[in-house]
């Protein structure tokens, strides 16, 4: 919480590019591969698409958005998501990834999604990201070494 209330401080808000509006869609496809099983330290928990990997490609879609809006000297960076995994998907299988554009509140760009296999939804939730000055937050990290 408190790198997140640093960050927030130290890199003040500035005017980026919108070319979105609310309701706008972007979609990324994965396919799951071994790598990407829910696994930790002690081994492979079960042969299907973590949760873990869920998220970073959830965020992925999100970050589609901040692609296009970000001016040259500035960075996206995350800041939350909450998903609610309802489904696996198994080894090989495509995921679609689904962000709506559900608000940009000054630089903070909120995002819904949902993933899914075929019609089948694997999971949901809201996505999180900040748009800010790649300079000023790359001098914050500096300070924290």
């Amino acid at each position: 919480m408190s790198f997140v209330v640093n960050v927030i401080n130290y890199v003040e808000f500035h005017t980026m590019k919108n070319p979105f509006k609310t309701g706008d869609t972007k979609t990324y496809s994965h396919t799951v591969d071994k790598s990407e099983t829910a696994s930790f330290d002690s081994g492979e928990v079960h042969p299907v698409y973590s949760t873990f990997a869920l998220a970073r490609d959830a965020e992925w879609s999100g970050r589609l958005f901040v692609l296009e809006m970000k001016e040259p000297g500035e960075e996206g960076i995350g800041t939350g998501i909450n998903i609610r995994h309802i489904s696996p998907a198994l080894l090989g299988q495509e995921v679609m990834f689904t962000a709506t554009l559900k608000e940009v509140r000054k630089n903070e760009i909120i995002n819904d999604f949902v993933a899914k296999v075929g019609d089948r939804v694997i999971a949901e939730g809201t996505q999180w990201q900040k748009i800010i000055n790649k300079e000023k937050f790359d001098k914050l990290l500096d300070s924290l070494s």
